[in-house]
């Protein structure tokens, strides 16, 4: 029995594989509570493992039940223990026949122990009685068989949680008891002294000594064994980790294979790894997440050898798929202060056989409220976009990009009908860091609160990302930095000399293990000098309000205006957001948040005229990335502005 791993005053744990099913216990139910009483009891903990609820067919000879669960101690376990148990699981399923009770019975006193290893109780106790008696009792089955004939058996479950234990100290050592905990990086093992000492952060913790163990060459890291130490005088834990490190290894060739649309020498090319450096998972991971970026690639899977060739070197095979190179889409955004947006798009994820994209896309919108700048112009706009990526034009590290684009924007601010190209050539330095430089071309005709302009836009962007974060639609951690500095040639009336600055960043932290509780926060900034206001090009200045940027508020609406009231947009903007987002369940998330900003007419912020807002989201997390509801509230509204805003789109704000 499980309870008996820990026995009196400083006891050890005497089966590794128990503490692994406690931390991997729930979820799983046995198809027949029978069949499972002819199982040993490794058979029986292995199957604890299983995800699956088989459907239960009602038996002939099925026998209802009562449960009373009482739990002494800590009531914090109580859900753990209900989700562990087969008699609160399957009560609406009658078990077949008085053997069916008592095996659901007997099953459950090792799932509850195990739920109890998870909380970190390692002193508790499980006693079950069915109709009265142990289900161990031989008697067991004439006593279930006497009580169903008054009504449903009774069955009770006692559960003493005992003390909750915490973690002492954790050692790793070899096989000959050397120490080699002070030579590994264990910040990511969650098993600092004083925290509560439940059995799934053992668990976990091995994964993170041999991923530590492969990142310091030794490719063929295993743990061989545990040695788990409860002290009940003191309540606490201690863990050893028995590893075999095996010889330290060095990269081998790689061979690839699963390549079809794709030139053969595409994936060799973009594998920066040279046979013979010195072996790193971490190295290998960051070459196969740079692999899965391209559009092309349906998955990436490296393949290591299972033993070392005889001059130390580790061959890996890598297998990919490829996607279907052609795809449509349709998209859709709403919001209360920006209107309708509708795309439809084609795109091509392998043009030429090098991973070269193609993507064309249909927009049409639809302004809504009356345009108050121009209030008389039509509320429709359209884009037409072709855009279009060559990786690897020099060297597998830089990239030629190119969009262009016919289009009528309509905003509160202007209208405008353009013809724009933006093309340049994106240097990778690394896998979080990358430039691009290119060359920024418009002619367009705007009408604004002054009437109709012609301008003509040349410039020359520099800009910089930077990105940690560990996922596009949804990240739990990291930095995002975007940052740009255009100088032009020639910027409407402005002629030559202006320069634009425009910076944003990101940062994102995840509270809790399973990313329950993320913390996000953005802040922005802009300016353009070298200019007066009114010579830049009107759909060349800053602006501030809506979705993008400030929840709450009309778009466009927290920025300068002339002495008409017309928005005209500014020359500088700051913007912050804030967000708590909270899941609720693994599809279901709620965010709370807080936005901030303005547009200012002066080169740099000023800060006067503040706006500020706040409002609460829902998100529904799919496969792509979170569906998101927001719905915002201004606190410092102007006369004109909105009571709210509603936004509708896919991925998180920011």
């Amino acid at each position: 029995m499980i309870g008996d791993v820990f026995r009196h005053g400083q006891r050890r744990a005497s089966h590794v594989l128990l503490l692994t099913v406690a931390a991997t216990f729930a979820v799983s139910l046995t198809a027949n509570d029978a069949a499972a009483s002819n199982r040993s009891l490794l058979d029986r903990l292995t199957g604890l493992f299983s995800s699956s609820e088989p459907d239960e067919p009602p038996a002939a000879d099925a026998v209802a039940y009562s449960l009373d669960i009482r739990i002494t101690g800590n009531d914090d376990v109580e859900s753990a223990v209900e989700d562990a148990s087969n008699l609160e699981r399957l009560k609406t399923s009658a078990p077949s026949g008085a053997a069916g009770l008592v095996q659901r019975a007997l099953a459950d006193e090792e799932r509850i122990m195990a739920a109890l290893y998870s909380e970190a109780h390692y002193a508790g106790t499980v006693a079950i009685r069915v109709a009265g008696v142990s289900p161990r009792d031989p008697q067991a089955f004439a006593a279930v068989e006497a009580a169903q004939r008054s009504g449903p058996v009774p069955v009770e479950i006692d559960v003493t949680t005992g003390q909750t234990f915490t973690f002492g100290g954790i050692r790793v050592v070899d096989g000959t008891n050397r120490d080699l905990t002070a030579t590994l990086d264990l910040d990511d093992v969650d098993l600092e002294s004083g925290e509560d000492a439940r059995a799934g952060r053992i668990t976990s913790g091995e994964r993170v000594i041999v991923e530590a163990l492969r990142n310091q060459g030794y490719a063929l890291a295993r743990i061989v064994d545990k040695d788990v130490v409860a002290d009940h005088a003191t309540g606490r834990l201690d863990v050893s980790y028995v590893v075999e490190p095996g010889a330290p290894a060095r990269f081998g060739s790689f061979t690839v294979s699963g390549t079809s649309g794709l030139k053969p020498e595409f994936i060799a090319e973009r594998i920066d790894i040279r046979p013979g450096e010195p072996y790193s998972a971490e190295r290998l991971a960051k070459v196969r997440k740079r692999l899965s970026e391209y559009e092309a690639m349906g998955s990436v899977r490296f393949r290591e050898a299972d033993t070392l060739n005889p001059d130390g070197t580790l061959p890996i095979h890598v297998e990919v798929s490829e996607r279907d190179p052609r795809y449509v889409g349709f998209g859709t955004l709403y919001s209360t202060t920006e209107g309708v947006n509708a795309n439809t798009f084609w795109g091509h994820r392998n043009l030429f056989g090098g991973g070269e994209t193609l993507r064309l896309d249909a927009q049409v919108s639809w302004f809504g409220d009356d345009i108050e700048s121009v209030p008389d112009a039509d509320p429709f706009g359209y884009k037409l976009a072709a855009r279009f990526t060559k990786p690897g034009i020099y060297t597998p590290a830089q990239d030629l990009v190119a969009e262009a684009a016919v289009l009528r924007e309509v905003t509160n601010a202007y209208v405008r009908d353009a013809a724009t190209f933006l093309g340049g050539v994106r240097h990778r330095f690394d896998d979080e860091m990358n430039v691009q430089v290119g060359l920024d071309l418009e002619q367009s005709q705007i009408e604004d609160a002054d009437g109709y302009r012609d301008d003509t836009i040349v410039g020359v962007p520099v800009s910089l990302t930077y990105d940690t974060t560990d996922s596009l639609l949804d990240p739990s951690r990291g930095v995002r930095l975007n940052a740009k500095v255009e100088p032009f040639a020639y910027l409407g009336q402005s002629g030559a000399g202006p320069v634009l600055l425009d910076t944003s960043i990101s940062a994102y932290r995840a509270l809790d293990e399973d990313n329950k509780y993320i913390f996000a926060a953005k802040l922005s900034s802009g300016t353009i000098f070298g200019s007066d206001l009114l010579d830049i090009p009107t759909q060349r200045r800053f602006y501030v309000g809506g979705g993008g940027s400030l929840r709450g508020f009309d778009y466009q609406s927290a920025s300068p205006r002339n002495a008409d009231g017309d928005i005209i947009g500014g020359r500088s903007y700051f913007a912050a957001s804030f967000e708590a987002r909270v899941k609720l369940t693994d599809t279901i998330g709620i965010v709370p948040f807080v936005d901030m900003g303005s547009a200012f007419a002066s080169e740099v912020p000023d800060f006067e005229d503040m706006r500020y807002a706040a409002g609460l989201g829902l998100r529904y997390y799919t496969g792509i990335g979170p569906v998101r509801l927001d719905v915002a509230f201004p606190l410092n509204p102007g006369p004109d502005d909105s009571d709210y805003g509603i936004y509708v789109s896919v991925g998180q704000a920011f």
